[in-house]
């Protein structure tokens, strides 16, 4: 005879299994959690060099017309921007008297000529500049090549954004896919349609995709808290689950798009219930303010190249137009709040630097330190 006891705690501890599991799938972190465990035993086991660099990027999916925002409401989101955020960026400096950039990813089907042109307001007093975004469904590598090199000309013809490579007049460019379905990564295959857009990408002048990460969304890559080449292949979708890491002296190679990714990882400190983690992805909204442990996570997590680990690279992400966010990031400290925690944590510690970079600068940044240069 079996005695009760021991069946009751079988029957708790095979309940508990299957509760875990369905929390798990739930968030999609089987996706990513092996990976987690393998690149959280190797960052305790590995030495931390005595002094490190910190790039941060503040990376903004900038959807003025998100929501179903008419044209009105739209013209009042980017003019809070334009009329409040120099203010709070002048308040605060890196280790080398920069104030903090912000990277506006704007969405091509969003345009808006008024707009963009107060963004670049802001870009002309060196706080910021804008990338490129895009939501679409059921595209054709046809349409999106040409909605992409249309939308990178007008940005730089019309407005003065991004830069021209030398030698061929190719505009280039650091991209971020809405909704998260980059090389058509969702197993539904909607917003997006394109099984090797990231070759579109590399051809057209992308320089580096910050997408990722984007748990708990099931288009989250199995590679996590890296930086990264990955190679697109004909009719296969989510080429970029895994790449080739960046090294020092070993830079791009034919048809490659480097992949910069933001951190994730769990925060068991600031979880629910005081039990079960929350998915730290960097990402800054109403409900997920900037707080000091977060920030410290985020340097954690310790995302770098590969021969120059003292240099560390923290991007997040928000979408900054929405009301919910304004009120966060404005009314509620949040910008006051990352910023402060930020130059305490990197800035004033002898054993940090902090420099604040948009996303163009973060990609130069890489390149340089690839080819030796740090």
């Amino acid at each position: 005879m079996i005695p009760a006891a021991l069946v009751t705690f079988a029957i708790l501890a095979l309940g508990g299994a299957l509760a875990v599991t369905g929390l798990v799938r739930s968030r999609n972190m089987q996706v990513w959690i092996g990976t987690w465990v393998r690149w959280s035993w190797k960052r305790r086991s590995s030495r931390r060099p005595p002094r490190r660099h910190v790039y941060f990027c503040f990376a903004d999916h900038y959807e003025p017309y998100g929501l179903g925002a008419d044209r009105e409401r739209a013209h009042a989101r980017v003019a809070r921007w334009v009329n409040e955020y120099p203010a709070l960026a002048e308040r605060h400096r890196d280790s080398f008297g920069n104030r903090p950039r912000h990277s506006y990813f704007y969405p091509a089907e969003e345009y808006d000529p008024e707009l963009l042109d107060a963004l670049a307001g802001l870009r002309d007093r060196g706080l910021g500049d804008v990338e490129v975004h895009l939501h679409h469904d059921n595209d054709t590598p046809e349409n999106f090549r040409r909605t992409i090199t249309g939308f990178a000309r007008t940005l730089h013809d019309r407005h003065g954004f991004l830069v021209e490579e030398p030698g061929t007049g190719r505009l280039l460019y650091t991209f971020i896919h809405g909704n998260w379905a980059l090389d058509n990564s969702r197993p539904d295959g909607r917003w997006c349609g394109i099984d090797n857009e990231l070759a579109i990408l590399a051809e057209t002048g992308c320089v580096a995709d910050m997408t990722m990460p984007s748990a708990p969304s099931d288009t989250q890559t199995s590679t996590i808290n890296s930086i990264y080449f990955a190679l697109g292949r004909a009719g296969c979708r989510k080429s970029h689950d895994k790449g080739r890491p960046v090294r020092v002296g070993d830079w791009s190679r034919p048809g490659e798009l480097l992949m910069i990714q933001g951190p994730l990882t769990l925060n068991w400190k600031e979880g629910k219930w005081g039990v079960l983690p929350r998915i730290e992805s960097g990402e800054l909204s109403f409900d997920a303010p900037p707080s000091p442990h977060r920030i410290r996570l985020w340097g954690e997590c310790a995302i770098s190249i590969e021969g120059a680990e003292e240099h560390v690279f923290i991007k997040v992400h928000t979408h900054g137009a929405t009301e919910k966010s304004m009120r966060m990031l404005f009314d509620q400290g949040g910008f006051d709040s990352l910023w402060t925690e930020l130059e305490r944590q990197y800035r004033v510690d002898a054993d940090h630097t902090l420099r604040y970079v948009t996303a163009r600068e973060m990609v130069d940044t890489i390149r340089a330190l690839a080819h030796g240069a740090g």
